[in-house]
């Protein structure tokens, strides 16, 4: 990734909950203060902004597998390793992963537990189709996406989950509250994106 000198690394100081950057370290900021999150804690390496939009199409829609190993790089430089006992994903839907081919989030989670040496756990499926996420308001978001996971097994007690892109935090939330009704104590997340508001 030659442009990765020019993408926008999320940098402290930063919300410690859902990783929102701050003008200053606070334990909650406003995106996320007074929403009840099923994870503890969600970081993410880069700015959602135009030209990332951009990458992670390419990455999700046109096939190139390849980013997924610099986006974990990317990750590593920038976000501490979680301390957790396992490291999974947020499941594809069926359908869109068919037609890609791959499925972008699960591809950085093999990236990130090879370099953070933690296994990787496929812990949680989907629960029927949903619509989309793009393009839906805040509660709309969170409306479509309650219910939506369920673990596949029994979960270990700390989770690192693992996304592409942090829009809303609705989706991590969901697929957090799964794993902790599984059994999971902590759940941190980690995106790849975040789209900063």
């Amino acid at each position: 990734m030659r442009c990765r000198d020019r993408l926008p690394v999320i940098v402290p100081p930063l919300c410690a909950r859902c990783g929102a950057p701050t003008v200053w370290p606070v334990s909650r900021c406003r995106e996320c203060a007074g929403r009840r999150l099923g994870f503890a804690s969600a970081r993410a390496a880069v700015e959602y902004d135009d030209a990332v939009r951009r990458l992670v199409g390419g990455w999700k829609e046109r096939g190139l597998r390849r980013i997924a190993a610099e986006a974990a790089a990317l990750v590593v430089d920038v976000a501490p390793r979680p301390a957790v006992d396992s490291i999974s994903f947020v499941p594809a839907d069926g359908e869109r992963s068919l037609r890609r081919g791959h499925h972008p989030a699960e591809r950085l989670a093999r990236e990130l537990a090879r370099r953070w040496e933690l296994p990787l756990e496929a812990l949680l499926s989907r629960s029927g189709s949903r619509r989309r996420q793009r393009g839906l308001t805040l509660p709309e978001r969170r409306r479509n996406v309650r219910g939506a996971f369920r673990a596949t097994r029994a979960v270990p007690a700390t989770v690192c989950l693992v996304d592409d892109v942090y829009t809303s935090g609705a989706t991590a939330s969901a697929a957090a509250q799964a794993l902790r009704k599984a059994g999971a104590q902590r759940v941190e997340v980690v995106c790849f994106a975040r789209a900063v508001r």
